[in-house]
Formats: structure tokens, C-alpha cells, sequence
């Protein structure tokens, strides 16, 4: 009897170094799946939102408020504004605005905040 040398088909290498691949692979979706989102920072406010309205500089509003020119209206809750507001700021909470318009001089600049 011949003695046959131990070849392997290139068949079973070829699904042996596959299966690796994938074992690899999927180690490697699992090892990122759980890993945490890195946080995305905050360098602007959302001004790309309404880009139709231009952000008043604080010097502006001070300025215009200071003059006479402006009312600067807080939108936020009561509970906020009682918390904190800015001197000389109104409130009219957000969900009211619409019904109280008419509380304010059309004259006037009217700058709105909520932070």
C-alpha cells in the first residue's frame, strides 16, 4: 500500500479561513455594540432650526432695553421667571403668547427669551 500525503482541500481551508473572518467580525460589531456613544458637544444653539431669525447680542438687547426702544418678554413658565429672569423682563409664558399679544407696544422691539 501507498502511503497518501495528508493534503488538505483547498475547499475546507478556504471555509476554515472564512469562518475565522466572521468570527473575528462579529467580535469586533459586539466589542463596538456595547461600547458608549462619545457625546456630541454643544457648540452653538440650534440656529439652523429658524434660520429666518436673527439672535439678538446681549449688548444689543441691554442697549435697546436701556433706550426704551425694547421689551424683552420671558417665555418661560412663572415658577421660572419667579426663580430668575432678566431685569426689566416681562413674562408671558409660551403657551400664552399668542393669546396676550396685544399686552405689548408694537412700537417696541420686542425680544423674547427662554433660558
Amino acid at each position: 500500500m501507498k502511503k497518501r500525503k495528508n493534503q488538505k482541500s483547498p475547499v475546507s481551508l478556504f471555509l476554515a479561513l472564512g469562518g475565522g473572518l466572521l468570527l473575528i467580525a462579529a467580535a469586533i460589531l459586539l466589542a463596538n455594540q456595547n461600547a458608549p456613544a462619545a457625546p456630541t458637544p454643544v457648540t452653538s444653539h440650534e440656529e439652523e432650526t429658524y434660520p429666518d431669525i436673527s439672535r439678538v447680542s446681549l449688548n444689543d438687547a441691554n442697549s435697546a432695553l436701556e433706550e426704551g426702544a425694547a421689551v424683552i418678554v420671558d417665555v418661560r413658565s412663572v415658577e421660572a421667571y419667579q426663580a430668575a429672569h432678566v431685569a426689566g423682563a416681562i413674562n408671558i409664558p409660551l403657551a400664552e403668547l399668542e393669546t396676550r399679544l396685544a399686552e405689548l407696544d408694537k412700537a417696541h422691539w420686542i425680544i423674547t427669551y427662554c433660558t
